[in-house]
């Protein structure tokens, strides 16, 4: 075989093994991140309030730790305008209770 032939086969199985190798990575950089740790993000809603420049409200954190936040958004920077937590879910569900009982109980 001439060298030439080697280095085409060489470059061929070179590429053959990528996507094993992007695969491999993908379970080794999530590895380190546990199911339940992931944290999902939410844009509320975006207000522009000029060409390059926004107001946003986002949630982000875990479901049982919500917190929301409105940031302004320029094209240099973005800067935290206010944070609120939000109720957990099971605060949420005692509330609705409660206001079903009121609303239930005045009715008799």
């Amino acid at each position: 075989m001439s060298p030439g032939w080697v280095s085409i086969i060489f470059l061929v199985l070179l590429l053959a093994l990528v996507p094993f190798a992007v695969k491999w990575l993908q379970r080794r950089l999530a590895a380190g991140v546990s199911p339940g740790s992931v944290v999902a993000s939410r844009v509320v809603s975006a207000l522009a309030v000029g060409p390059h420049q926004h107001v946003v409200t986002v949630e982000v954190g875990a479901p049982e730790e919500r917190v929301r936040l409105v940031l302004g958004v320029t094209a240099q920077s973005i800067t935290c305008l206010h944070q609120s937590n939000l109720p957990t879910p099971a605060a949420l569900a005692l509330s609705k209770q409660s206001v079903a009982g009121a609303v239930g109980g005045g009715l008799t």
